[in-house]
């Protein structure tokens, strides 16, 4: 049985425990989330989004089979066994292509989803949720159109399960996740005022339409592998604004879930709650914690820190310093299109949040190959020196205690992952309960 329809089915039991889903492509955050994984002899899961990964290659410039490769190369790289590690696809559908008519943009997606399931993904959120270019803006986009394009894309998915069985018998089907309130890829664009939670009628209704859609097609094993429902239950962040879970506002959605037996809630744009507030939203069903932007926050603090140590400890002495954050600034001002919508407020506003907001959009540069070669300078330049501790407390001062301790070693790389498996843990916290 996969490992989240089991989780599913017991957390119905009274078996309470989750998973984090570490939506990235960044290679260091996997290897972090590898290494906790083996540390704490957990699963690990992994996912790529339609918009980093798809068949035109994303912004990372990988499709489905590419990325697959990608992450099972690091799990060998840090001796992470292959069946400890569950890849997924996030926010499947139409996304990329909703600006344009329906027709073209549902085929697109069928062909996305169809590559998932075909390279081997075998978790699938099936994301149908936004207005695409034909949509009438005016009139609300109603549970059952979402659910007939979902259970489009359903087939498409298992037509791409069944090309992989026929190659590799051993296949395992994937399990899929549902909803028609589906927060924004990322993170939202504002947070103020009071945040919307799905009403239990609605998440009734979503889930009826879902079903109807799915065996209307012929999909019923389709539906039965149905694990994760999404939901919005107070759960938000924005460039600097972030909604806690509260379990009190909550309680009247959270509670609607206890009639389905083998599906519990998947939540997203986790990144940043608490970790108590983490452990109550797996108490209370939501069971997969999905985390993008706040791994690389996390790897983007590190690298600054370490490009400030770089300048205290060689700025005086050598003039090929990496400058990471000059040329991670000047990367982003020349190609704004991955922020600029983004990021409202004057040019001071938009300077800082460019360096430092919740919904880090420099993780779109991270593949640039200005943005590589200095990462690499940084990382040669401080490999060849031995960084003083005192100077290392200034600017790390967690990672500072653990080599202090002899948890972890000095270099760059190791302190990097270091800062990122700061908040892994705060996952693995709430998650074994």
């Amino acid at each position: 049985m996969h490992y989240l329809k089991k989780m599913a089915e017991d957390w119905h039991r009274n078996r309470i425990y989750g998973i984090m889903s570490a939506c990235t492509a960044g290679s260091l955050c996997i290897e972090a989330a590898m290494l906790s994984s083996k540390r704490n002899n957990l699963p690990v899961l992994i996912e790529a989004t339609s918009n980093q990964v798809n068949q035109f290659g994303g912004y990372t410039g990988m499709r489905p089979a590419d990325y697959f490769s990608f992450v099972l190369d690091i799990a060998k790289k840090v001796a992470l066994p292959e069946d400890r590690v569950i890849l997924g696809g996030d926010h499947l559908g139409p996304q990329p292509f909703k600006t344009e008519p329906e027709a073209s943009a549902m085929s697109k997606a069928e062909v996305l989803v169809y590559e998932y399931a075909a390279a081997g993904f075998t978790k699938i959120h099936i994301d149908t949720s936004m207005y695409l270019g034909d949509d009438d803006r005016a009139l609300r986009l109603s549970d059952q159109v979402i659910a007939d394009r979902a259970a489009l894309l359903a087939k498409a998915a298992n037509e791409g399960f069944q090309k992989l069985k026929s190659y590799s018998p051993d296949a395992e089907m994937p399990v899929f996740v549902i909803g028609s309130e589906v927060p924004t890829p990322g993170g939202s664009r504002e947070v103020s005022g009071e945040f919307s939670i799905t009403k239990p009628e609605d998440l009734d209704a979503a889930i009826i339409a879902f079903k109807s859609a799915f065996q209307a097609n012929g999909l019923d094993a389709i539906w039965d592998n149905v694990v994760g429902v999404v939901v919005q239950p107070g759960v938000e962040f924005s460039d600097t604004g972030l909604f806690l879970y509260d379990q009190e506002k909550a309680k009247q959605l959270t509670n609607g879930i206890q009639k389905y037996e083998h599906i519990i809630f998947e939540g997203h744009s986790t990144d940043y709650q608490t970790p108590q507030c983490l452990k109550n939203m797996v108490h209370d069903g939501i069971c997969i914690l999905k985390v993008g932007p706040g791994l690389t926050f996390y790897q983007r603090e590190a690298v600054f820190a370490l490009a400030a140590i770089e300048k205290e400890l060689l700025g005086k002495t050598r003039n090929d310093l990496s400058n990471y954050p000059d040329v991670l600034e000047a990367v982003m001002l020349d190609k704004p299109e991955n922020w600029k919508g983004y990021y409202s407020g004057n040019s001071e506003d938009q300077y800082l949040k460019r360096k430092y907001s919740y919904s880090d959009r420099s993780r779109y540069y991270l593949p640039n190959r200005e943005v590589i070669n200095a990462f690499n300078k940084l990382m040669t330049n401080l490999t060849n020196i031995d960084i003083p501790i005192t100077v290392l407390s200034q600017y790390m001062p967690i990672q500072a205690y653990k080599v202090r301790t002899g948890e972890i070693a000095k270099d760059p790389r190791s302190l990097i992952i270091s800062r990122i498996t700061d908040l892994i843990d705060e996952y693995v916290f709430a998650t074994r309960q």
